[in-house]
């Protein structure tokens, strides 16, 4: 988004967000090819040396033409435009024509002057006097040129229905526990902080005691450095103390016709108590008591269209604290206030623990998950959306920027319903798909997310027998793929296999067998299988990661995430279109389900891969299926090529990308490979 508004810096981390897959840069050219370049150039002699030069030269100067013409493209001009809010007030947004409404919203959202203000319709005012109704999925170029000058945007107030009157609620409740969210988790940055805090109230510089340390050099006051390792937290702005859904709710036949759409019970710092009544335009305070139902308007007549409006109007001490709130919001650094993909969780507890006090709507929100059951409204399809932003135009700069901020809000909104999916996965709330496998073979799906876990830690409850004479085999969604055949490893480790044919993510045991690992104990095995599924699931999400940076057109990957929630680790993928449709026996292109006892091969699907293996410093080679037969590869031969019910190629199973560490040997060296990053420096 290239807006921005000039009355709240935070505004400024909302277009500096970055999508984590941002496109790769094009590989350098093999070793081999710089070799041949090189005897071809001395064969000939001066004369190619010198016409190589002179190439040189003119691909220069046309680079730097093309480089010129590029900037030239994406060079963004920004358009002060003003916006009238609901209130009366003004505020500025430096807006681009290539801006969507959307991008506009989000701005005000940020705003101090309009972030509680979430229903409502925009217009632009033009300099002919002419007026346009602004629809969210429009760019602003499409209804006026705002470049002309003297255009300004009017927020009206729209009509309430039951999603968006709960949508309002839920932001107020956002707005008003904003206080403490951004407390510092960094060990000495928060020492220096303290430290420049305290420099600043005393006007001198505070000199930090180093006492010299004896022997080995021990802490003498452990519990002393130990809770000082964290900043201590800011003090907690309190607003009301509780808005909650009343217990009137829902409303009665007869007022919703009167257009009542719900009730909230208040208590306010001042002590008093109110229910107030949402409508469709509006909120305010009725006359109910404890008991009944009274939807008159109160004596005071207090109403507002916003929430957080009536409550300014009715405490005076909410008024004074929501400021605060505000004030120290717009005081954080920029980037504190775009949504996270990964969270900044610490290892390190609060000392003393804190206590755990009543909050009703904590409450609420926890009890009313509808952990299986079918979510109210629309699931989103994440495979299609994030597969719909990849395809994204990406030629210039402005584009380019884009394409990755809607990327990145797609996989954060990913990470955060995989969250609190595997959340539910692991406190037994979502049913598995296939109840009748064992439970450390279950495999999940919620909210169009496909979750399985990905170390088998139950596998100690099975039998010594069962784990030693018979392969514990999970029933994937795949398995009408896998020609009804034994998968057996000669190594004796678990393996997770991110979908057979199909994509969808299967764990399976192989044959861990006392003949395999002679004096090796079973618990032993047991540990090193555990270990090994545990880091084939982190392989397989830095694969993943590699081939979505390289961004190959037309080769596609799943959205996927590793949680790792109470001593388990849960895989949790996006679901690949086709599978939960039907069989799709043929649909496998590329690779092998087996270990390359049988391989598949498409020269369509070579090719993509190929692309991407040149981008990721990878070497095409040839592999042996088990009948002997030679096939070029440009990729592990685990891994899947598979073509979805969307015509789209999807490459999966991708735990090996990079080749494996020669300083490892034995049972479980499949899974010690090279880091990406090392694979990177060596050819750079």
């Amino acid at each position: 988004m290239a807006g921005k508004s000039n009355k709240g810096k935070n505004r400024k981390a909302v277009q500096n967000a970055t999508s984590s897959s941002e496109q790769a840069a094009p590989a350098a050219p093999s070793d081999s090819h710089v070799n041949d370049t090189a005897a071809h150039a001395e064969d000939n002699g001066t004369r190619d040396v010198t016409a190589q030069t002179d190439a040189k030269t003119e691909a220069k100067e046309s680079g730097n033409e093309a480089s010129t013409h590029e900037a030239k493209q994406g060079d963004i001009h920004l358009y002060p435009v003003s916006v009238k809010t609901q209130g009366g007030d003004k505020l500025e947004l430096q807006l681009s024509p290539g801006d969507s409404v959307m991008d506009v919203r989000q701005f005000l959202l940020d705003a101090p002057e309009t972030c509680f203000v979430t229903c409502y319709d925009l217009s632009l005012h033009i300099k002919d006097g002419s007026v346009h109704h602004l629809e969210d999925y429009n760019e602003i170029s499409e209804v006026a040129d705002i470049t002309t000058g003297d255009c300004f945007l009017e927020m009206l107030p729209a009509l309430y229905d039951d999603r968006s009157i709960r949508a309002h609620v839920h932001r107020t409740r956002e707005l008003l526990s904003l206080s403490t969210l951004h407390s510092s988790l960094s060990t000495s940055l928060a020492l220096q902080h303290e430290i420049g805090s305290n420099v600043a109230k005393s006007g001198e510089p505070v000199k930090a005691d180093v006492p010299e340390l004896e022997n080995l050099g021990f802490v003498e006051d452990v519990s002393g450095s130990v809770s000082s390792l964290l900043s201590a937290p800011s003090k907690e702005i309190k607003c009301a103390e509780s808005i909650v859904f009343s217990s009137f709710n829902p409303p009665p036949s007869y007022r919703r016709l009167s257009g009542d759409l719900i009730y909230l019970d208040l208590v306010t710092l001042e002590g008093n108590k109110y229910c107030i009544t949402g409508t469709t335009r509006t909120f305010y305070v009725n006359s109910s008591t404890t008991t009944v139902l009274d939807p008159r308007p109160s004596k005071t007549g207090s109403e507002a269209t916003t929430l957080i409006g009536l409550l300014q109007k009715i405490s005076s001490r909410f008024k004074k604290a929501f400021r605060e709130i505000l004030e120290r919001k717009a005081a954080a650094h920029p980037f504190e206030n775009v949504q996270s993909m990964l969270p900044p969780n610490s290892w390190l507890g609060s000392y003393p623990i804190p206590d755990h006090k009543r909050d009703a709507a904590r409450a609420e929100n926890a009890l009313t998950l509808s952990f299986g059951s079918e979510l109210i409204g629309m699931q989103r399809d994440w495979n299609e959306e994030l597969q719909s932003c990849r395809e994204f135009p990406h030629t210039n700069p402005q584009e380019r920027i884009l394409r990755d901020r809607a990327l990145y809000k797609v996989s954060s909104d990913f990470v955060d319903a995989a969250i609190s999916g595997a959340v539910g996965v692991i406190n037994r709330c979502i049913p598995p798909i296939n109840p009748t496998d064992p439970e450390c073979f279950h495999m999940y799906v919620h909210n169009n997310i496909f979750f399985s876990f990905a170390v088998d830690a139950d596998l100690e409850q099975l039998s010594r027998k069962q784990v030693a004479d018979s392969k514990v085999e999970g029933t994937g969604l795949l398995r009408n793929l896998s020609e009804k055949t034994t998968n057996n490893l000669s190594q004796g480790v678990s393996e997770v296999s991110n979908g057979d044919e199909h994509g969808g993510l299967v764990v399976e045991a192989a044959n861990i067998n006392s003949d395999c690992l002679p004096g090796v104990s079973g618990e032993t095995q047991l540990a090193e299988s555990e270990q090994a599924t545990y880091a084939s699931a982190n392989n397989d999400l830095k694969g993943t990661k590699a081939y979505q940076e390289a961004d190959v057109p037309g080769l596609y990957n799943l959205a996927m995430a590793i949680i790792d929630y109470r001593g388990h680790r849960v895989v949790a993928q996006s679901v690949l279109p086709g599978i939960l449709q039907g069989d799709k026996s043929d649909s496998l292109l590329y690779g092998s389900v087996d270990n390359g006892k049988k391989i598949c091969w498409s020269d369509e699907f070579h090719s993509k891969v190929l692309e991407a293996a040149k981008r990721l410093h990878l070497k095409e080679h040839t592999v042996l299926d088990g009948s002997g037969n030679e096939f070029k590869l440009a990729a592990p031969v685990e891994c899947k090529g598979i073509v979805g019910s969307d015509d789209r190629h999807y490459l999966l199973d991708l735990m090996r990308v990079t080749p494996r560490d020669a300083n490892y040997t034995g049972p479980g060296s499949r899974f010690y490979i090279l880091r990406p990053e090392l694979i990177t420096a060596f050819c750079q």
